[in-house]
């Protein structure tokens, strides 16, 4: 939702209609994940994509007509379809895509969670009786909710499965409704433990991904504003006055870049009992191996050593601390995106 929020917001403002485009599923090779939006209007704008090219056209086409019709549209194209061989899906996939007219009440409620830095959903009904179809649900983590999927119990069972929903996804609630679940998560933040050259790189790829990013070093040389200027927050403190400043949650990503015990281990043993979703530690399997062996000794179990990605980073046969940096974001996209 957020690459395409933007353009939405600003065609509003100008009180174009809009329809929106949403990938609910893909099958093989298709480009685009789960989630992908396109946002267009009659008078050809376009933001945002749902194959990479692929069936925009045909899609562009489908929005058209429900801005007219004003009913939303459950698409299917496939290899096995010869309108997606017309409309270009030649690359092996298959992916369904829900068309609709954009309701406003639900994407300003998206807004101000995207501009809060919250998490919540936006629900959809993509298959159900005609009365139900296209009906809309919003919710924020924190309680907020607007609309309504039709009566109280099919909102509280779409609530209850929203709540267990980590990525967008479809979700059978009974033998006529199926819904769609577009979750909205908070930016991610990057606390990196050392402020070496790897860290220069390693913030940059982050910040241009989106991510809050923090350097914590207590050694003046390294964590230096000079060196850091594009971050946002920059701790010049050992580990436990630094994490005393700073919020773990599912949506940080720690690595620790020093291979120094003194920075290191201090760091680990605050970040071992918090739930970050990814913990990464430079240095080679020899020095790992002597990592693991000190933390048995501070009491740590195998399960929760085993968090660690040690050594750091995506096998990408990298050599350069920008290479390294790449193979280290990547890891760290792969582990957000939970594979």
């Amino acid at each position: 939702m957020k690459e395409v929020l933007t353009d939405i917001i600003q065609w509003l403002e100008t009180e174009k209609p809009v329809a929106l485009a949403t990938v609910i599923q893909t099958w093989g090779s298709a480009p685009r994940k789960v989630g992908a939006k396109m946002a267009m209007t009659p008078d050809g704008r376009i933001a945002g994509s749902v194959s990479g090219g692929c069936v925009e056209g045909a899609v562009f086409e489908e929005g058209t007509a429900v801005l007219q019709t004003n009913h939303p549209k459950l698409l299917h194209y496939g290899v096995a379809d010869e309108t997606a061989w017309g409309v270009g899906l030649a690359c092996g996939g298959t992916i369904e895509i829900f068309v609709e007219p954009l309701d406003t009440a639900v994407i300003q409620f998206i807004h101000n969670l995207v501009q809060n830095d919250e998490a919540g959903a936006a629900i959809t009904v993509i298959r159900g009786p005609e009365a139900l179809l296209g009906r809309k649900l919003a919710v924020s983590h924190v309680g907020e909710q607007l609309g309504t999927l039709g009566d109280a119990a099919l909102d509280a069972q779409a609530i209850a499965a929203e709540g267990t929903a980590v990525h967008p996804q479809r979700v059978q609630l009974n033998d006529d409704v199926e819904i769609f679940i577009d979750t909205v998560r908070p930016a991610p933040t990057l606390i990196v433990v050392g402020g070496v050259h790897i860290a220069i790189a390693l913030t940059n790829f982050a910040k241009t991904l989106g991510y809050r990013t923090l350097v914590i070093d207590p050694r003046r040389a390294f964590g230096s504003k000079e060196r850091f200027p594009h971050v946002d927050k920059l701790i010049q403190a050992w580990p436990d006055k630094a994490f005393e400043q700073v919020e773990i949650t599912e949506e940080t990503a720690v690595a620790l870049l020093t291979h120094d015990p003194k920075i290191d281990d201090p760091a680990l043993k605050i970040i071992l009992k918090t739930k970050p979703f990814y913990i990464g530690a430079l240095g080679s399997k020899k020095t790992h191996a002597k990592r693991v062996e000190r933390l048995r000794g501070y009491g740590f179990s195998e399960v929760e050593i085993g968090r660690i990605h040690a050594p750091i980073g995506l096998d990408i046969a990298a050599q350069t601390p920008e290479e390294i940096a790449l193979a280290i974001m990547a890891e760290i996209i792969q582990a957000r995106s939970g594979n």
